[in-house]
């Protein structure tokens, strides 16, 4: 069966949405309180079809546009993309009532091992036939359009054979697909990889724009990290203007995921971004419409089996201290190594808040230990429960101080097993 988004000319002009906020479950009054806003972006794999956040429906009954926005996806892998997760993804901008779903030009796994981070994808003619074809078949599968973002970098694969702007260009091209220009990505680009933001505008097809993100982030040792946990800097609303002095965007969302500031202090920001979009005037008339898509050269297995293998040496060197490939930088790989490990273990302390409580100081030291032998193959919740476990049988003196607590966490006293006393008073029961 046809997808209802394919059903619909690629040239449908793009929904207009406006000024918008990420939602996060953490802020989520604040952002029902936030005066003007015209739509909301929430992160996909967080919420389920069947069972959505109270203030979701209290934004929606005020008109305000939901976006769902895929971060699992990895749609640049050598793998297609699973028809699960795009069914869930699909389920929810049904629920939702969304005008489209998005999500990144990246990869995020491969060879068994997971990310835990957008990565980029090797920029060569065999992985555009790749990642030109899971686009098709996400755009199949989906009942809405899809817009790609381009990422943050802090390394860059050594044969790349375009620009990330032209490979994107190249992929509206072949695909339809629309864009999600983040422009805070941009500027990392060019701090870390010495990119020009105004060359990469120029690059693109900016009558497939979507909307625009906007977010800011924090300098550390040469090296410009995408936090969205930092005020938005005035370089990255001059990337704004840029891109604005180009196109109108159809909606420009400001992302927020940790270290949520005060309600005025988000409300500033999001001042800030409607100051510039008042004040930008775009220089020439851009075509309002994407073209018609052209069409994809088929990927071969041979394409596939060979992104797989560069992948998963990526990943390898990145997880589990294999050596970095021939021709990377492995200056930039121990970067991404350094901070995908401190991502890691963050993230397993926010899904699982118990164990840096119960560790203290310890947790942070002992999870990248245990980071530095064991990659990641699941889901975070599952990371969590591995560390613990680990810590409990290798993780040194400083978590044998906390044994018995570590042992509660992971065995609740429904679940524990009966201790030697327990026993009995069964056997004598029995």
């Amino acid at each position: 069966m046809t997808s209802p988004a394919l059903e619909r000319p690629l040239t449908d002009t793009p929904a207009r949405l406006g000024v918008g906020l990420g939602w996060r479950s953490e802020i989520d009054t604040v952002v029902e309180r936030q005066p003007g806003l015209d739509w909301v972006e929430v992160v996909a794999e967080n919420l389920c079809a069947d069972h959505l956040p109270e203030s979701l429906t209290v934004l929606r009954a005020r008109g305000v546009t939901v976006v769902p926005h895929g971060v699992g996806l990895g749609l640049g892998g050598a793998e297609r993309p699973d028809a699960g997760r795009l069914a869930k993804l699909g389920e929810l901008a049904l629920a939702l009532g969304s005008p489209l779903v998005s999500e990144h030009l990246a990869f995020v796994r491969a060879g068994g091992l997971e990310a835990g981070h957008l990565l980029p994808v090797p920029r060569t003619r065999a992985s555009l036939r790749v990642i030109a074809e899971n686009v098709r078949i996400a755009q199949e599968q989906l009942p809405v359009p899809l817009a790609l973002e381009n990422i943050a970098a802090q390394l860059a694969w050594p044969d790349d054979e375009f620009t990330e702007g032209e490979f994107l260009s190249e992929l509206v091209e072949r695909t339809g697909v629309r864009l999600l220009i983040d422009v805070a990505n941009l500027h990392t680009n060019r701090v870390n990889l010495g990119l020009d933001p105004a060359a990469e505008l120029d690059r693109l097809p900016l009558e497939a724009l979507a909307y625009v993100h906007v977010a800011g982030g924090v300098l550390v040792d040469g090296v410009w990290h995408d936090t969205h946990a930092h005020p938005v800097t005035e370089p990255v609303l001059e990337v704004l203007a840029e891109l604005c002095s180009r196109v109108e965007p159809p909606g420009v969302l400001l992302e927020r995921d940790a270290a949520f500031p005060p309600p005025s202090e988000l409300a500033g920001e999001l001042d800030a971004v409607r100051g510039v979009l008042e004040g930008s005037t775009p220089r020439a008339a851009v075509r309002s419409t994407p073209t018609a898509a052209r069409g994809c050269e088929p990927a071969t297995e041979a394409d596939r089996t060979d992104l797989a293998r560069r992948q998963h040496a990526l990943l390898a060197a990145l997880l589990a201290a294999g050596p970095a490939p021939d021709g990377f930088d492995p200056a930039q790989v121990r970067a991404q190594s350094t901070g995908l490990a401190a991502k890691r273990r963050d993230t397993a302390a926010k899904v699982a808040p118990e164990l840096p409580r119960l560790l203290g100081s310890a947790y942070g030291p002992l999870f990248l230990d245990y980071a530095r032998t064991h990659p990641q193959t699941g889901g975070y919740r599952a990371d969590a429960r591995a560390f613990a476990e680990w810590a409990l049988t290798s993780g040194g003196p400083s978590a044998a101080d906390h044994r018995r607590a570590l042992e509660q966490w992971l065995h609740p006293a429904p679940e524990r097993p009966p201790g030697p006393l327990a026993r009995l008073r069964r056997a004598l029961r029995g």
